[in-house]
């Protein structure tokens, strides 16, 4: 994480992907901020994640086998990034779900990584609808995101799951990981998809308390810090004493220090030691439920 990034910054930036979506309106802002346009723009490309810093695992890694695909979606065809490791085994499946910024190198590199684990695991690309992620990739490609008809996301994202589990490289368990949008997108899909064996949420939109006890997964949280994600980090204990009260199957962590997107390693809110952590902790769950 940059630590010198001012957090008047990071909050006016999480309301310029999430909100407004307007680039104009980020750098007058923070030019009140930080005193000049010149340094605004500045700041924009700090904060703003860097896809050319995506890569851990490369696509030619000679044990993992790398395609593009689509699946059958509620919407039609489905775009997807798939990896898997370069064997003649069954492995649990992972589906991969992008935040709000559409679907980035490094959410494909977590598809690699988790190849690598000994997983199949299936980057979505939920703008699909719309033609797909434009490339290249643009804070403002969020407004996209925003139009989707939640209803129809969550459709596709449970599409993913039966698509995986079809595959013959999958030993019929299917687990699931999101970010910021696409942990809310992750909530939804462990509420309308029961055979979810398994879902990792990173600062993702709870879903509504009635629908709390319809979810069937063994649920991991990953919340930042609340004093540094005010957008999402005060909703996660109202969230985990739902799931008590239900019965259901979870835990929580919460990352004292680390911001919002701390775990996206392309990107200036990156914590190292945070998202290490939390990675082994994904790994964990996913290991107990999918193997």
């Amino acid at each position: 994480m940059n630590q010198h990034l001012d957090q008047r910054i990071v909050e006016l930036y999480y309301e310029y992907a999430h909100t407004h979506c307007d680039r104009r309106v980020f750098i007058e802002r923070a030019a009140q901020i930080l005193g000049s346009t010149a340094a605004a723009t500045v700041a924009l490309a700090a904060i703003t994640p860097n896809d050319a810093a995506a890569a851990v695992v490369m696509e030619t890694d000679p044990h993992i086998v790398t395609e593009r695909v689509t699946y059958p979606g509620a919407t039609g065809p489905v775009k997807a990034y798939l990896a898997r490791p370069k064997d003649n085994a069954k492995h649990g499946a992972v589906e991969v779900i992008h935040a709000i910024g559409g679907i980035s190198p490094h959410i494909e590199d977590l598809a690699r990584r988790f190849a690598m684990e000994g997983y199949v695991a299936m980057s979505v690309d939920f703008l699909s609808p719309l033609g797909g992620t434009p490339v290249p990739r643009d804070p403002e490609v969020a407004k996209l995101t925003q139009s989707l008809k939640p209803a129809e996301t969550t459709a596709n994202a449970v599409a993913a799951v039966k698509y995986l589990r079809s595959r013959a490289e999958v030993n019929g368990k299917v687990g699931a990981i999101g970010f910021c949008w696409g942990g809310g997108v992750i909530n939804q899909l462990a509420v309308h998809e029961p055979s979810l064996n398994a879902a990792a949420v990173f600062y993702g939109q709870p879903p509504t308390a009635d629908d709390v006890a319809k979810i069937k997964a063994t649920m991991l949280l990953n919340y930042a810090a609340p004093e540094l994600d005010k957008g999402l980090g005060m909703r996660f204990p109202t969230y985990a004493e739902q799931l008590k009260k239900s019965g259901i199957k979870y835990d929580l962590h919460v990352y004292k220090g680390a911001s919002h997107a701390f775990f996206d390693d392309s990107g200036q809110r990156y914590d190292a030691e945070a998202a290490k952590l939390a990675w082994g902790r994904v790994l964990a769950t996913f290991k107990a439920t999918l193997a």
